[in-house]
C-alpha cells in the first residue's frame, strides 16, 4: 500500500502580483483554483466512465488505483489545454492587446523620429 504524501497547505513568501489592482490578483487565484478542482472533477468523471465502459465496479478504491495508458492520458491533457484556454481567454486577449499596443506606441516613436530628423 502506498503511503498518503500530505502537500503544505500555504504556500511561503509573498504571494506574486500581476495586475496593479490585487483584487484582481486575488480573483484570478480563485479563479485558477476552481479550474484546477474542476479539472480533477473531469478526470475523475472520465474514469468512473471508462470504469462502467469496461464492466469494472466504479468504487473509490477502483477510482483511486485507475492508471490511464498513454492515449487517455493524451485525450485528458488536451481537454485540459482547451479549458484552461477557455477559462483564461480574457488574460489571453489582454495580453495581445498589450502587445499590439507596445507595436504601434513603437511605430508611432519611429514615425516621430522620422519627422525630426526631416527624413
Amino acid at each position: 500500500m502506498s503511503e498518503r504524501i500530505e502537500l503544505q497547505k500555504k504556500a511561503r513568501g509573498l504571494r506574486p502580483e500581476y495586475f496593479a489592482d490585487p483584487a484582481i490578483d486575488k480573483v484570478l487565484s480563485i479563479t485558477m483554483a476552481l479550474a484546477g478542482e474542476t479539472a480533477v472533477l473531469h478526470d475523475r468523471l472520465d474514469t468512473i466512465e471508462r470504469l462502467l465502459e469496461a464492466g469494472k465496479p466504479f468504487t473509490r478504491t477502483a477510482i483511486e488505483a485507475y492508471v490511464p495508458d498513454e492515449i487517455i492520458r493524451t485525450d485528458r491533457d488536451a481537454w485540459r489545454e482547451s479549458f484552461l484556454d477557455n477559462v483564461l481567454r480574457i488574460v489571453h486577449q489582454e495580453r495581445e492587446e498589450l502587445a499590439k499596443r507596445a507595436a504601434d506606441t513603437q511605430t508611432y516613436e519611429e514615425a516621430i523620429a522620422l519627422v525630426e530628423n526631416d527624413v
